[in-house]
This record gives C-alpha cells, structure tokens and sequence, in this order.
C-alpha cells in the first residue's frame, strides 16, 4: 500500500505546457465540465467548479499562454479537446465571438450549452444572445443561466453575494443537469421556463436602479422646491428689505433646514398610497377591482421612497451635529424656560423619529426580513412606521412652537416653511386615525376577507326543497 503521506500537495507543472486531466483525482461518476473561454469568469468559474468537486477542461485558441492563469487540477488544452471531453459546456466567450465556435459543432452537437454572456445594452426586441447560440447549434441543448453571477461571486462563493441563478431552456433534461451544478456550486437556481425567457434574464444585469427611479427623483425635486423656498425667505429676503449679506447660510444652515422637510415628506408619502387604497376599496365595496397604474407604482415604491427619507433624516441629524444646537440668547426668565422646553422637546421627539426610521431600514433589508414572520413585518413597517411618522411631525411642530402666528415669520407674504410641510403629515395621519375607527376598521376588514358590497348569500334553515340550507340567489 502506498505511503499516503508521500503524496504531492500541488501537483508540479511547467510553464508553456498544457495541463493534463489524468494528473487531478478523478470521480467516475462526477461529469466533466468544459468552459470555452479564458477570460476573467473563466478563470473564476473554473475554479469554483474544482472547489465543487467537478473535473474542469479549459478550451482555448492558445492553452499555453493561459495555463498559468487557471487552478492545478484544471486542465487547459484546445477548445475541439475541451468540446470532446467535456460532458458539459460553459459558453464563455463574448457573444460576437460565437460564430467563431462554428468548427466545433459536430463536438459539441448532442451536449448542453450553457450560455453566460450578457449583451452590450438592454435589448427589448431580440433575439437574445441564447437564441442565437441555439441558431448556430441547433443539435445541442442550449440553457441559458449565471449571466447575473459575477466573477467576484463565483470566486469569494455564495455567501458573500447572490446567491440566485436564473435559468431557461427548451430542455428540461439539460436544464435540470445544470440546476444539480448551481446546487453543488452552492447556488440556487431559479426555473425562468423556456429559452424564450432568455431576453429577459439577459436584460436584469443591465438595468440602473429601476424601482429606484421615481422615488429619487421624488427626492430631489422636492429637495430642489424646498431649498429655493427657504433660500427666498431666509437669504434674498434679508438681502433685498435690510440689505444684509447671509448668502453663507446656503451650504450648511439652508440645506439642513430643506434636509427635514424632504424626509417628512418623503415618509408621509409612504404611507399615503395605502390609505389611498384604503379608500378605493371602501369606496367600491370589493377588493377585486385592480388599482390605477399609478397607485399601483406608488405601492411598489414604498421601500425605496422610505429609504430616501431615512437618507435625508440622517444627513440631517449629521448637519445639526456640525454646528451648536443652541445658541445664547437674552431675554427673560420666562421667555429662557420656554424656549428650553422647545428645545428640549423637539431635540427629543427627533431623536425618537430618527430612531424609528433606523428600525424600519434595517427591517426592509432582506437578510433581516427573512428572519422575522409577516405578522412582526407588518408590525414594525407598519404600526412603528405611523408611530414614526408621529415623532417627525411632533418634532416639526415643536420647531415651529408658536412662529405660524408671528407675522414677521411671513416673509414675502410667504409662510413658514414647517407650515407647508405639516400638511401632508396632517393628512395621512388623519386618514389614519378614520380607518381605525371600529365602524370603518370593520367593513374594511371584510372586504379584504372577500365580502363584497354588491354579492351577498343569504342562508336560511334547511327546507325540503333546500337540501344544502342556500337559498337560490339569482345574482351570485
């Protein structure tokens, strides 16, 4: 018996030559897995191929210039010897290089292709990169699928990055042979359905932030409205009536007063759309009939739109940190104690909102949403989301104390800005407290258990001629 310890750890090789498959431990019964390509997913591909377990050949127009480049027990040789031992093939080649693959498709004819290209910009008309593949090899078995894994994932493993593998093909065998792969590799596939879907999984790596769009530009408008708001009445105000210079207050003292009227704006816009929804329901007596387009954006906009008001809340916390909270003033015993408690009150009731906004963006990301029931979701989104509505609002109006009724505070016959942004908080909570009165929380409650207003089944004692005790309603 040999000596097992005499055994190499890394098998030698000399640089300029090939690798060869027979120098790694083999498994009969593993298949062995060709990738054509030798680029940056490649290499990282490959090896995490070997650390799966799986034999790996490496075809390329020039094994000896890239051999150095991939794992020992990978073997790198020519792309006709790689297409002839492998059992399988990873496409890895850019797609305007596919038609170069023409000489191998009597190699490759018979095995599954998985193609991981991705396109160049969105493509809303095809074909796709996949269908195209499949034109040039009608006889293999195209599968589509780890286009959305980056070579970074593939190299540092599933758990520091995505984990989801979406796949697509016309054949199921070759499809279900690629799904073992990603769960080996530690990976979880995702069934898109036919190579027809590959349009649309070669499209998801390309898109910039598409949920993302309106609620930002939300942002900045209302960021945009604000601030030349407050740089009228609090900067060219004082310029034009007293010919006094305060334009030093537009880096930091103008944009941390716009900062908190964006952010609680932003959270009543959260929740507004759903007490819009509210309404319709009650308003048509069913929940069948489907929301407005825009209503129903606004609903799947939610997330980010309360994200971007815990943005502005925390710049606004960091601006009110880099200058004194408070300033010496003269002026009675009286007047002092009052503004204190101002003070005091609305430094706390901000803290409390800021607070609870952190509660609700740690909850909306998805390894901590995972870890709680939809009951505790709906709870703190919901419930601690209006409750922090609350604390911004109260540290609004604790900002603005008794200022709505002093008429110095009208500038330009422009009122204060705290004014403007209570409204919409007033009313989202306001609508709140209406649907949580018992006779509306009620019907509420039914129509999203399924009654409907205009349907109703009326039972009754059972009859001779009314074996089930329904009476016959003519209208349901």
């Amino acid at each position: 018996m040999p000596d097992e310890m005499s055994r190499r750890l890394i098998l030698g090789r000399s640089d300029g030559e090939a690798r060869h498959f027979e120098d790694a431990v083999s498994n009969p019964s593993t298949p062995v897995i060709g990738i054509l390509g030798t680029g940056d997913f490649s290499r990282s591909l490959a090896r995490r191929l070997v650390a799966s377990g799986y034999q790996v050949v490496v075809g390329s127009r020039t094994p000896t210039r890239f051999v150095a480049l991939f794992p020992e027990e990978a073997e790198v040789t020519t792309q006709l010897e790689a297409a002839n031992k492998a059992d399988l093939i990873f496409v890895a080649v850019y797609p305007e290089h596919h038609s170069t693959l023409m000489d191998l498709k009597q190699a490759l004819a018979g095995k599954t292709l998985v193609d991981v290209s991705n396109g160049l910009s969105i493509n809303h008309k095809g074909p796709s990169n996949a269908e195209l593949l499949a034109d040039y090899f009608p006889g293999s078995f195209v599968v589509k699928g780890f286009n959305t894994v980056s070579a970074w994932t593939l190299q540092m493993g599933a758990r520091d990055g995505g984990r989801q593998v979406f796949l697509c093909s016309n054949s199921q065998t070759a499809k279900n042979l690629v799904k073992s792969i990603c769960h080996r590799m530690g990976f979880i596939p995702v069934d898109m359905g036919l190579l027809s879907s590959s349009l649309e999984i070669e499209n998801l790596p390309l898109y910039l932030f598409p949920s993302w769009r309106l609620p930002v530009l939300c942002m900045l408008l209302l960021f945009v409205f604000f601030y030349l708001y407050n740089f009228v009445r609090d900067v060219l105000h004082p310029y034009i009536t007293e010919h006094k210079s305060v334009f030093y207050k537009m880096p930091i003292k103008v944009v941390n007063v716009t900062l908190p009227c964006v952010a609680l704006v932003m959270l009543a816009l959260v929740y507004l759309p759903g007490l819009l929804a509210a309404v319709l329901q009650l308003w048509s007596g069913t929940k069948y009939n489907r929301f407005p387009n825009w209503l129903d954006r606004w609903l799947t906009s939610r997330k980010q739109l309360g994200l971007c008001s815990f943005l502005c809340a925390v710049l606004h916390a960091v601006y009110s940190l880099c200058g004194p909270l408070t300033k010496p003033v003269k002026m009675a015993v009286q007047e002092v104690d009052e503004d204190v408690w101002r003070k005091e009150l609305y430094l706390s009731a901000g803290i409390m909102a800021l607070g609870l906004l952190s509660l609700l963006a740690v909850t909306s990301l998805p390894s901590v949403a995972g870890t709680i029931n939809w009951r505790e979701f709906s709870f703190i989104q919901s419930t601690l989301g209006y409750c922090a509505l609350f604390m911004a609002t109260s540290h609004t109006l604790f900002y603005g104390w008794n200022r709505a009724f002093v008429l110095a505070q009208y500038r330009f016959y422009m009122p204060p800005t705290f004014i403007l942004v209570l409204i919409l908080p007033f009313v989202v909570l306001l609508g709140r407290v209406a649907l949580c009165l018992p006779c509306v929380a009620g019907r509420l409650r039914k129509i999203r258990r399924g009654w409907e207003r205009n349907r109703h089944i009326r039972f009754m004692l059972p009859a001779e001629d009314c074996c089930n005790g329904v009476e016959d309603v003519s209208d349901v």
